[in-house]
């Protein structure tokens, strides 16, 4: 007889990364140029000092690090925070670090999600880590729909009150994936009210907040601390996606229980990926580097789809949600930019509300991105 796994797992359709990293070998078999806008995994090397620091942290004896990080990381985590966000946050209280956002957000629910209160919300469409989390964690999966015609923001005032009292946690994420939209700094204040009066966590997921165009994203710690946890990543930031490094940071209390429950799981990132973290938290002008060149290749595709007459949102600098052109679904304008070896999400993938969108990834270089367009059906 087999064993018997997890009942959940043949309900999951295949999660994103793997479903976009097989279309990615099937179109690098056919030899041509591949120009790759699907997972969010950019081309532009890990600066150099970061690298120095890694190497250089290598010990000769490896020993196991503990949940609550170094305390030099915590230092430099909020070094960051005041220079970014002009926030004074207690390095020993209320930072975290984390292995990187996924990796903090699926576990997040195990220690935060109340059963007495199973209800746990996100956006629709969003980054699919949330529902599955939720879902592990024996939570009730609730969505609220993010449309245009709202700037693809929730309407608060349409949740009832005794939906709020069920809620353990409500997954927030401005800059916003798939969209690419941000949020006023109101929002974020409604939302807070509400948590403290109904007694539920916010999970702000904070990763992209370091790339934007125009004026630069507020944190939603600026707004409060009290049943609040933002989660940040230096993936994008610093282009560390395959070192897994992050920090979740906010209520005192939360942090705390956060730090006891994550023993558990044995998460922490290894020294040497610490020292690196530090490196990247405590330098600013490679983000501002990187930020620059993300934009630029957001206006040369922005430039075309606009030529092309395909209504495009996004403040954010890393991710485009296009518009499909009439008469195409998402799926089938993904399948004939991928016949010219466009690799682009299909909207569904995030959710119900993605459908008729594309999203695009600022990941190609710009010499790619310029040639995509020469390539790109209609050109």
């Amino acid at each position: 007889m087999r064993p018997a796994l997890n009942p959940l797992l043949p309900r999951l359709a295949g999660y994103l990364q793997e479903k976009a990293n097989a279309q990615r070998e099937a179109a690098l078999k056919s030899g041509r140029p591949l120009y790759d806008f699907g997972i969010g995994d950019p081309r532009e090397p890990t600066p150099e000092f970061i690298r120095k620091a890694l190497r250089e942290a290598i010990p000769e004896v490896s020993q196991y690090p503990s949940i609550a990080g170094l305390s030099t990381l915590r230092k430099a985590v909020s070094g960051y925070l005041q220079r970014r966000f002009q926030l004074e946050v207690d390095p020993e209280r209320e930072i975290l670090p984390c292995a990187g956002a996924k990796e903090a957000i699926f576990h997040l629910p195990l220690i935060a999600l109340n059963p007495e209160k199973p209800l746990c919300w996100y956006p629709d469409p969003a980054y699919p880590v949330y529902e599955r989390a939720i879902l592990f964690a024996n939570g009730t999966p609730r969505t609220y729909p993010l449309r245009a015609e709202r700037s693809f923001l929730p309407d608060l005032g349409a949740i009832p009150a005794a939906d709020w009292q069920k809620t353990s946690i409500w997954f927030d994420c401005y800059p916003h994936n798939p969209t690419g939209a941000g949020a006023p700094r109101s929002y974020h204040e409604k939302l807070l009210g509400l948590a403290r009066e109904h007694g539920f966590l916010v999970v702000a997921d904070e990763p992209y907040v370091d790339l934007y165009v125009d004026a630069p994203p507020h944190s939603a710690l600026q707004v409060g601390r009290e049943n609040l946890v933002v989660i940040h990543s230096l993936s994008k930031r610093s282009g560390m996606t395959g070192y897994r490094s992050g920090f979740m940071a906010g209520d005192a209390e939360i942090i705390r229980w956060l730090r006891e429950g994550r023993a558990n799981f044995g998460v922490a990132s290894q020294g040497f990926v610490q020292q690196a973290a530090i490196a990247a938290w405590s330098d600013d002008a490679h983000v501002a580097d990187r930020r620059a060149i993300f934009a630029q290749k957001r206006a040369v595709l922005l430039e075309h789809l606009r030529k092309l007459g395909l209504a495009t949102s996004g403040e954010g600098a890393f991710y485009l949600w296009v518009r499909v052109p009439e008469g195409e679904t998402s799926e089938s304008y993904a399948a004939r930019l991928a016949e010219r070896n466009i690799l682009v999400v299909p909207g569904p993938q995030f959710g119900a509300e993605g459908k008729g969108f594309i999203r695009l990834a600022m990941v190609p270089t710009l010499a790619d991105c310029r040639a995509a367009v020469l390539a790109w059906p209609g050109s």
